[in-house]
C-alpha cells in the first residue's frame, strides 16, 4: 500500500454492524465515513467521491443492489468514474452472491466479517486502482513541468471548457529560444521546470495548467471570468520568471524573457476550438504589442467580423443562464451570488406584496468531533437541507455549519412543516445523536 490515504465509505442499516466494520478499519490509513441507507449514501455521493464503498446487501426500503443500480446510473449521468462496491452479505447463498457481480460488484465479504479477509479484499481492489492511477497519470502528465500534457488538454478541455465557466489563457514565453542558444538546453529545461512551479503557486489548486508544446502553456481559471485576476497573474509571473532567470543565469542576464498571454471568457457549452482560436487571436494582439503582457479576445472583433448575428445572441444567451436539467430541489449559490437574488427577492416582495422568509439552519455539537467527521456531517446536512427546500427556495452557506435560505411564498405553516421535515431526515442520520440542529426564522410581510 502507497502512503495515500484512501476513503471508504460503510452502508448498512444495523448500527452495531456499522460500528464493528468501522473499528476493524480504524488504524488502517484510511478515512472512513458511514452512512445507515442506500438513500443517505445517495445524498452523501453528490457532494463526495470516496475511493470504496463498502454496503450491505439487506437493508430496508432500499436494498445494497437497488441502491448499487441508482449509484450506477448517476455516475454515467453525470460522466463519473466508478467507486468500487464491495457488498456485505449475511446470506449464504451462491445466488445473492452471483447476482451482485452480475451487475457490476467488485468482490463480496460475508457476515460476520473476518477483519483478515475483509482487508485483503480492499487491498486488493485499492492496489487495481493505485496501477490504473499510475498509469493514467504518467499517460496524462508533462515530465518536465508535472502539468498535464497536450493530450491531456486535447481530450479534456472540450468537456471542461463546455460545463464549465471561466477563463481560458494561452502563455507563451518571450524570445525563450535565445535562453537555449545562449545558455543550452539543459538551462532552458531548468528555466521551464522553475516557470512551472512559479505558475503554478500564483493560481488556485483547482485551476489547470496543461504544456501545450516547448514553450507554450494553457491554463484554464474555474468559476472567474474577472480580467483583472489575468492581468494581475501575468504580472506576477512576468516578475518572478525574471528574477528567476537573473538568479539562474547571473547578474548579467539580458535576455528579455517573459510571457505573453492570451485569454478568453469561457462561458456554459463553449466551444473549445473556437475559444483556443479566439485565445490565439489575443495572444497575437500581445506578441505584435510589446509581449510581457496578457490581452483578452475583444468580442468587437468578432462583431467586424460578421460573427454576430442577433437572434443567434439572444439563444446563446436564453441558453446561458437557463437552468440545466429539472430542478426539484432549493437552489444552491455561492455568496456573491446569493446576495444579488436577496436584493432582487426583496425588491419583488415589496412590489407585489409577497411574503417570504429569511432562515438561519445550523448545526451544534455536544461534544468534541474530529476532522474528518466534522466534514461529514456538514456535507450530508447541506445535502439535506437543498433536498428538503422547495425549488424556488435559494440557499448559501455563509459558515462551515451554517445555511442561509430565503423562502419565497412562505407560509408560518409551510415553515413549520419543511423544517419538521429535515429534523426528521437528520434523526435519521448517524450524526443525530453528536449535532443538533438549531434555526433562526425572520419573515417579511
Amino acid at each position: 500500500m502507497d502512503t495515500k490515504k484512501y476513503w471508504i465509505v460503510v452502508v448498512d442499516d444495523d448500527e452495531i454492524s456499522l460500528k464493528n466494520t468501522r473499528d476493524m478499519l480504524s488504524g488502517e490509513n484510511m478515512r472512513i465515513s458511514s452512512v445507515r441507507s442506500g438513500n443517505d449514501l445517495i445524498l452523501f455521493l453528490k457532494k463526495n467521491r470516496p475511493d470504496i464503498i463498502l454496503m450491505d446487501v439487506m437493508m430496508p426500503e432500499m436494498d445494497g443492489f437497488e441502491t448499487y443500480q441508482i449509484l450506477h446510473d448517476y455516475e454515467q449521468e453525470h460522466n463519473l468514474s466508478h467507486i468500487p462496491v464491495i457488498f456485505l452479505t449475511g446470506e449464504n447463498d451462491s445466488a445473492t452472491e452471483q447476482k451482485g457481480l452480475m451487475i457490476g460488484a467488485s468482490d463480496f465479504v460475508r457476515k460476520p466479517i473476518n477483519k483478515d479477509v475483509l482487508l485483503r479484499r480492499i487491498h486488493n481492489i485499492l492496489s487495481n486502482l493505485k496501477a490504473i492511477e499510475d498509469l493514467t497519470e504518467e499517460a496524462i502528465t508533462d515530465k518536465l513541468t508535472g502539468f498535464f500534457n497536450k493530450a491531456y488538454a486535447e481530450e479534456k478541455m472540450p468537456e471542461i471548457c463546455k460545463s464549465n465557466r471561466g477563463m481560458l489563457m494561452i502563455l507563451d514565453l518571450d524570445n525563450f529560444k535565445l535562453i537555449n542558444d545562449l545558455y543550452g538546453h539543459d538551462m532552458g529545461d531548468d528555466v521551464l521546470r522553475k516557470f512551472a512551479v512559479i505558475a503554478r503557486h500564483n493560481c488556485r489548486e483547482k485551476d489547470i495548467l496543461c504544456r501545450i508544446g516547448g514553450d507554450e502553456f494553457l491554463a484554464f481559471f474555474t468559476d472567474t471570468t474577472d480580467e483583472n485576476i489575468a492581468y494581475s497573474y501575468t504580472q506576477r509571473i512576468n516578475e518572478q520568471l525574471f528574477d528567476l532567470c537573473v538568479s539562474l543565469m547571473g547578474d548579467e542576464f539580458d535576455v528579455p524573457i517573459g510571457v505573453s498571454v492570451g485569454c478568453v471568457s469561457v462561458t456554459d457549452e463553449d466551444d473549445y476550438d473556437t475559444l483556443f482560436h479566439f485565445s490565439d487571436k489575443a495572444l497575437y494582439q500581445v506578441k505584435v504589442n510589446g509581449k510581457h503582457g496578457c490581452q483578452f479576445y475583444d468580442i468587437r472583433q468578432q462583431i467586424e467580423e460578421g460573427d454576430f448575428e442577433p437572434d443567434k445572441e439572444l439563444q446563446r444567451m436564453m441558453t446561458l443562464c437557463s437552468e440545466r436539467g429539472k430542478a426539484e430541489n432549493a437552489m444552491l449559490v455561492g455568496q456573491d451570488a446569493f446576495i444579488s437574488i436577496y436584493r432582487y427577492m426583496e425588491r419583488f416582495a415589496r412590489r407585489n406584496h409577497e411574503n417570504m422568509a429569511k432562515v438561519i439552519v445550523f448545526l451544534t455539537a455536544d461534544e468534541n468531533v474530529d476532522n474528518e467527521e466534522y466534514m461529514d456531517a456538514m456535507s450530508l446536512f447541506g445535502s439535506i437541507l437543498q433536498n428538503s427546500f422547495r425549488k424556488n427556495d435559494v440557499m448559501t452557506k455563509n459558515r462551515s455549519n451554517c445555511y442561509f435560505l430565503l423562502l419565497s411564498e412562505y407560509s408560518s405553516k409551510d415553515g413549520k412543516t419543511v423544517m419538521e421535515r429535515v429534523i426528521e431526515k437528520w434523526q435519521e442520520t448517524e450524526f443525530a445523536n453528536i449535532f443538533k440542529i438549531g434555526f433562526e426564522v425572520n419573515t417579511y410581510h
